[in-house]
């Protein structure tokens, strides 16, 4: 039986993606999980696994094309048990592309001996060819950039389509962008910027958006983290504010499960699993969202173990196409910049999203013993943004207040 094997979505809102290199050839078998093709977006380069064991049959897609989620890439047949032959109808050994579009724009220097000619006795040294996707390349040679000169962020130093756009802005921003007399100037924007402003304004034009803000007393999670910081420490875990929220708010959903759920035109969404999103900034490169699932089975340790990977690798552009997808709520500690408190953007298709800010030492009223007392204790600001079409102003106010709550009292509420 033939089956279908279609491009994946790499990532909330991602709705385009370039093939990158085939990584067998037509005819050939191949085993169930065994990775057939490179794709990458502008977030992430990954491998697409075989769903089945069989035969590829036909490749719908060259390398380098552009296609969107859900095109077809290739012709499988489920099942077979045929073995790679070589004969005149079989497509020959593919060779590394050796076009003009394919070379970088600055050929490798040669280093030959000084005073000798290169000879048979004298070789030539000729710089490594650079990793990089086929689209890369093509890129660079349009943009006149020099691979060789390039560090790839993708899995094994791989260049991406990214990278060079990026080395040819900052290039051009150096050479000095379009000025006005007035002194302004007009610098092109990357592919990333572009994207995250068509999904953040996509999610604005698209979801009913409101905030409700509420401040919490972190002493008991601080004091809890200066006890167990050193035990994490030496199981190679770095024990994170952002890893104490997690959790609360894992549990804090699984009680409040509107909190939890999606808008549909044909009717709500409850979701049966919660899938933690977790903010990482990339810097000036936008972010990422990794998914932690199941987060409100974790315990502490878990949660913090998870989070440090995802963000390790979200940096380095590591995270598999699974792990950007499939969340259900997100986190986005903006605290660790300084910002107090802000107003994020619901990630598409999630009803809630909360802020974490900055922890800040500040005078408080306490009532001790019947009469109020000002005392100077840690508070940060916890902003929640909530799709009104979900739920409404009191629903979210209790979500967030369980939430204030367990993090005000995290001694009883330990996991």
């Amino acid at each position: 039986m033939n089956r279908t094997l279609r491009a994946p979505r790499l990532g909330e809102g991602v709705d385009e993606l370039t093939l990158g290199r085939w990584l067998v050839k037509e005819g050939q078998a191949v085993r169930e999980n065994q990775n057939l093709v490179e794709l990458e977006s502008d977030k992430v380069v990954t491998e697409l696994p075989s769903p089945v064991a069989g035969v590829l049959v036909q490749r719908l897609v060259p390398e380098g094309a552009t296609v969107a989620v859900g095109d077809p890439l290739a012709i499988l047949e489920e099942g077979s048990t045929l073995t790679p032959t070589t004969s005149a109808g079989d497509p020959p050994p593919e060779l590394p592309p050796t076009t003009p579009a394919d070379t970088p724009s600055v050929t490798p220097a040669l280093t030959p001996t000084k005073g000798t000619p290169p000879g048979p006795g004298n070789p030539e040294k000729v710089q490594p060819r650079p990793l990089a996707s086929p689209l890369a390349r093509k890129v660079a040679a349009q943009r006149g950039v020099d691979l060789n000169l390039l560090r790839g962020s993708a899995l094994n130093g791989r260049i991406t389509k990214q990278d060079v756009l990026d080395a040819a802005e900052e290039r051009d921003r150096d050479l000095g962008g379009e000025t006005t007399l007035g002194g302004d100037e007009t610098r092109p924007h990357s592919t990333t910027r572009r994207r995250i402003a068509e999904r953040m304004m996509e999610s604005l034009g698209s979801t009913a958006q409101v905030l409700t803000v509420m401040e919490a007393d972190l002493g008991e999670v601080l004091a809890d983290r200066e006890v167990h910081r050193g035990e994490f420490e030496q199981r190679g875990v770095h024990l994170t504010l952002t890893a104490y929220f997690a959790s609360v708010v894992a549990r804090a959903l699984r009680d409040h499960p509107i909190m939890n759920a999606s808008w549909t035109d044909q009717g709500m969404v409850y979701h049966g699993a919660i899938h933690l999103g977790i903010a990482v900034s990339l810097g000036p490169e936008g972010l990422l969202v990794p998914v932690i699932r199941n987060a409100d089975r974790l315990s502490l340790f878990e949660t913090a173990t998870a989070i440090q990977d995802l963000a390790q690798r979200a940096r380095e552009r590591k995270v598999g196409v699974e792990e950007l997808r499939g969340g259900t709520f997100t986190i986005t500690n903006h605290g660790t910049s300084g910002s107090l408190f802000a107003t994020p953007i619901l990630v598409k298709g999630q009803g809630g999203i909360l802020g974490i800010g900055a922890l800040q030492k500040r005078p408080v009223v306490l009532q001790v013993q019947g009469q109020d007392v000002i005392a100077i204790r840690p508070m940060a600001y916890l902003s929640l943004v909530f799709d009104h079409r979900i739920l409404d102003g009191a629903e979210a106010d209790a979500f967030l207040m369980s939430v204030k709550r367990a993090l005000e009292t995290w001694t009883s509420l330990r996991p």
